[in-house]
């Protein structure tokens, strides 16, 4: 099993857009990221990040809104392993599954569970029931069986009682692509949820789906996404920093960027208006600690805004305003200071006071 784990540590992707975060994973057969539709729905392009896949915006190719499904392009390393699709007869109510993927934005995780049923329907479409534990974030990841066969994408979760997941089965997955192939043109395609058929930049004139005349979105035509009030003035301080705010996005109010060796969450939280910086700078040593903790008060009577604390093992700078009182002026030299003080700070811990980098 650590095998399998270790295979689809390798294709699962996460993704994020600016208004929410899921998973997806890497298909080297199509050379796509495949994951669900509801999770890059209103947009053109997407952040992806994988562990042989460099963070980077990824362009939404194909939207399917009947099977949940989408499709993205990006740039993946040749080493990347291939994943195959089980055949859909073999899978048998009582067979152990794997759910993988990255739960609340988190690190790559994987949860163990029990197919409960193989027909369970929505409509004409056909999902796999199942018990392994999905939280928000898993959607778009793969369902995995024991021996390594990719069964399908977990697309929702019903909540009752009991937590059961559905999952889209693979050979919907498998059907979408010959599909596609066959009769695409290399554009950048969707799914008509109305009449099923396939609609492409060539054969679409206007918002409507020439086959059946019902409403339709193609990828292509989503607007480009722009940020207002508070959350404008934080994408421009970031870029003030000089980083890329498309792959600083991770979700309506949350942003991540790197300064040296430090990972910085500038997270806003609008119902009390409070705009927090968190800069991870690394790990607690395992052994003699009480110096890393007189460092870290000595070195809080010395920072200007910033406070050093201990959260978990992790060692964290912050940085907190409330959105009243920020503007681009101020904020870029807050902001500044804080990155500065992380990458400083973090060389201090683990050089000096054997701190460990965070993995």
């Amino acid at each position: 099993m650590e095998a399998i784990i270790e295979t689809f540590k390798k294709v699962v992707t996460q993704i994020a857009t600016p208004f929410s975060t899921g998973t997806g994973f890497y298909w080297k057969d199509a050379e796509v990221v495949v994951t669900n539709e509801h999770v890059v729905r209103g947009n053109r392009e997407v952040v992806v990040e994988g562990h042989l896949i460099k963070r980077q915006m990824a362009r939404v190719i194909y939207t399917d809104p009947r099977y949940d499904l989408a499709f993205l392009t990006c740039s993946a390393e040749p080493a990347i392993p291939a994943i195959s699709i089980q055949a859909p007869e073999t899978v048998k109510l009582g067979d152990q599954v794997l759910a993988a993927g990255h739960p609340f934005g988190l690190k790559f995780s994987v949860a163990r569970g029990v197919i409960s049923s193989t027909d369970n329907r929505d409509g004409q479409v056909k999902y796999y029931q199942h018990d392994a534990v999905l939280s928000p974030g898993h959607n778009g990841g793969p369902l995995v069986s024991l021996d390594g066969g990719l069964l399908g994408v977990n697309s929702f979760t019903v909540s009752g009682e009991g937590q059961t997941g559905q999952s889209l089965p693979a050979f919907y997955l498998k059907s979408t692509v010959q599909e596609l192939r066959e009769k695409g043109q290399g554009g950048v395609g969707s799914r008509c949820f109305n009449c099923s058929n396939l609609v492409f930049e060539e054969t679409i004139d206007g918002p409507f789906c020439p086959h059946c005349g019902s409403k339709i979105r193609l990828p292509s035509q989503e607007e480009e996404y722009e940020a207002v009030g508070i959350h404008l003035t934080i994408e421009e301080i970031l870029v003030a920093c000089g980083y890329n705010i498309k792959l600083s996005r991770r979700g309506p109010c949350l942003w991540e960027v790197e300064q040296g060796s430090a990972k910085i969450f500038v997270t806003y939280y609008e119902p009390n208006g409070l705009i927090a910086g968190d800069a991870i700078l690394c790990e607690l040593p395992r052994e003699d600690i009480m110096p890393v903790y007189e460092y870290l008060l000595r070195a809080n009577n010395e920072l200007e805004g910033l406070t050093l604390s201990v959260k978990g093992k992790e060692i964290v700078l912050s940085l907190i305003i409330f959105d009243r009182f920020l503007s681009s002026e101020s904020g870029l030299e807050m902001f500044n200071r804080l990155f500065q003080k992380a990458d400083e700070l973090d060389n201090v811990l683990v050089e000096q006071y054997g701190c460990s980098w965070k993995e």
